[in-house]
């Protein structure tokens, strides 16, 4: 179903539900993504995106692109980097999972046991928490085996067990690897600082529990294509390649990372929680996106649109409002988006 006509540009006041802005987001954020049921214009998301030419250069720009924003999920790529700069030796599809936010499914969990054993560690000594698969199938299987959460099916135990590997490579402790001052997390953020070009402005505590910098999005979406750029075989370009050459790691069987990477060649692209995205396309060409309220059903929309502002025209999977287990309905871009 296609949305309703509206020539408003993106962030205008408009008829829909919240009017410029939604309750609770940044008052710089605009609208950027519609929803609609039947017909009728039922829901938004707001946020922030911004495009950057080959050379680094601001391309456009929707909404206010210079605030704070937590990378999540997206340093990944930046984290993993780091730890090859200090001597772990992953290559291939192990590195591709050590940068993943994987859906628990079998063969992810099979290559993160893997990564563990060749360290002498055991699920034990991942200091992420306990959680059940990211997939739907793999989730309900585990349930009706009656397997209970596990530190292995966390979407970020490949990534904690690559730093656990790392740990012993350099001699560092690996009880506490997680506390903002372990020489491990030093150095992730001096790879974040040189990748982005930015110094990080904050730093959280992630929802796996390692510490997250932030950056704005110009400078998140810089690091991306720093990644893609890297001269052939630096720690940059190690994790980029590995991650193109194996999605499904990256993500899983339904992971919008996955799907990207799998209808797009050459194209890096990571999420993260609450909203954050970037990718960078081979050229350098590169993107970030936050949205405020952190709905996962804007993201494919907003790729979408973002590579279309690039020139180039993918199949994604339509983001479908469903009504009675039948299509009423889809999550859509502003029109306008970037006039």
């Amino acid at each position: 179903m296609s949305a309703t006509t509206d020539s408003s540009r993106a962030g205008a006041p408009t008829a829909g539900p919240g009017g410029p802005h939604s309750a609770g987001a940044p008052s710089g954020d605009v609208e950027l993504v519609r929803v609609h049921r039947s017909g009728v214009h039922e829901n938004s998301h707001y946020g922030a995106l911004v495009i950057l030419d080959a050379d680094g250069t601001v391309l456009d720009q929707v909404g206010d692109v210079s605030r704070p924003v937590f990378h999540r999920s997206c340093a990944k790529p930046f984290q993993a980097t780091a730890m090859l700069e200090t001597g772990l030796t992953l290559d291939g599809g192990d590195l591709a999972v050590a940068a993943a936010s994987h859906a628990g499914e079998a063969g992810h969990v099979e290559r993160i046991l893997g990564i563990l054993a060749g360290g002498g560690l055991s699920e034990d000594d991942l200091g992420c928490p306990a959680d059940r698969p990211e997939d739907e199938s793999a989730r309900d299987a585990a349930v009706l085996a009656g397997v209970p959460s596990r530190k292995l099916l966390m979407n970020c135990s490949g990534k904690h067990a690559a730093m656990l590997r790392t740990c012993l490579v350099k001699g560092w402790p690996t009880v506490g690897y997680l506390a903002v001052d372990h020489p491990l997390q030093i150095a992730v953020r001096a790879t974040v600082t040189r990748l982005t070009g930015a110094e990080p402005s904050a730093v959280g505590v992630d929802g796996c529990g390692a510490p997250v910098f932030a950056t704005d999005l110009v400078a998140l979406a810089r690091g991306f294509a720093a990644l893609v750029t890297g001269p052939v075989g630096s720690p940059e370009r190690r994790v980029a390649d590995a991650m193109r050459a194996h999605p499904w790691l990256v993500g899983g069987t339904h992971s919008p990372d996955t799907q990207v990477m799998t209808a797009v060649p050459g194209i890096l692209v990571k999420l993260g929680a609450d909203g954050v995205q970037a990718f960078a396309l081979p050229d350098g060409r590169a993107a970030a996106f936050k949205i405020s309220d952190g709905a996962h059903r804007a993201r494919l929309p907003l790729i979408k649109a973002a590579l279309g502002r690039l020139g180039i025209d993918v199949d994604l999977p339509a983001d479908v409002v469903l009504g009675g287990g039948r299509p009423v309905g889809a999550a859509t871009v502003v029109p306008h988006l970037f006039s």
